[in-house]
């Protein structure tokens, strides 16, 4: 099982390396569980880049349903990661639920079809970013009820806007659209606009006003972040690269077209400082 947990980490540390440096600041004992969840996540989010079409991609999600079903046994002893997943998931007594709604949020990427409303957009971001940090929470209260659900929520929100907005040109030049459409529309604009530069003012608006949406879950997660009792703070070190993207996106040289980059040794220590002092999590 060791070995399973290793390739965990190796994979984490290639594919998602802001997480992976997250796990340092938590407990030894809770480190490799949280390598296995971060994993797993790693493998549903990037399904639409390995699959390459929707039908594949359906198929590799459905069978981690299948597996958090407690179907496949005999494959999942030959998948490092499914393994790993599972003895966490029952160290920890980790509900699949939030597992399951990882899964559902990532079968829209698999698809071009535009998020129609901001609602659609936070229903999304629930699953695919809160869900993650409510279980890490979970990990790191050794199994507990980590007691932070509205905090993960407004935590995850922001995380999943601001890195969704990040992905702005990522996802124009795939045809893909996050930006709601009735926000589009509240500002002029509609899905020409996101094709292709150069960004015109009513895009710019919209994408604006989904900054200020990140900025609100931002603070509302700030005011609630005396609730949470410091072993749960590494769960919530991600968010901490979040206000910095968006104050990125919010200089006069921000074109939505070219992607926003925070340097990668910048971007470790934002992870460290956060650590340090959990208020400029969200800071």
């Amino acid at each position: 099982m060791q070995d399973a947990f290793a390739h965990c980490e190796a994979l984490l540390r290639a594919a998602d390396r802001d997480r992976f440096l997250t796990t340092l600041f938590a407990p030894a004992e809770h480190r490799d569980a949280l390598v296995a969840l971060y994993a797993f996540n790693v493998e549903v989010a990037r399904v639409r880049e390995v699959a390459r079409e929707a039908l594949a991609g359906e198929i590799r999600l459905q069978w981690w349903s299948d597996v958090l079903g407690g179907m496949g046994r005999g494959e999942v002893a030959a998948h490092p990661v499914a393994a790993a997943l599972l003895a966490s998931m029952a160290r920890y007594r980790l509900p699949p639920e939030p597992f399951k709604a990882l899964i559902e949020a990532r079968r829209f990427d698999l698809y071009d079809e535009p998020m129609a409303t901001l609602a659609d957009l936070e229903a999304y971001a629930d699953g695919a970013s809160a869900s993650l940090i409510a279980l890490a929470a979970q990990i790191l209260a050794a199994g507990g009820e980590p007691g932070i659900g509205a905090l993960s929520h407004h935590a995850g929100l922001a995380h999943a806007l601001a890195g969704l907005l990040a992905a702005f040109p990522i996802h124009a030049a795939r045809g893909q659209l996050f930006i709601p459409l009735e926000m589009l529309a509240r500002h002029g604009a509609d899905r020409l606009d996101v094709k292709g530069g150069p960004a015109t003012p009513q895009l710019r608006a919209a994408l604006a006003e989904l900054r200020l949406r990140a900025r609100h879950h931002l603070d509302v997660a700030q005011q609630l972040l005396a609730t949470a009792a410091p072993a749960v703070v590494p769960a919530l070190l991600p968010v901490a690269l979040a206000g910095s993207t968006l104050e990125r996106m919010e200089r006069r040289s921000y074109d939505p077209f070219v992607p926003v980059a925070i340097a990668p040794w910048r971007r470790q220590w934002l992870i460290w400082r956060a650590a340090r002092r959990p208020r400029r999590i969200f800071g």
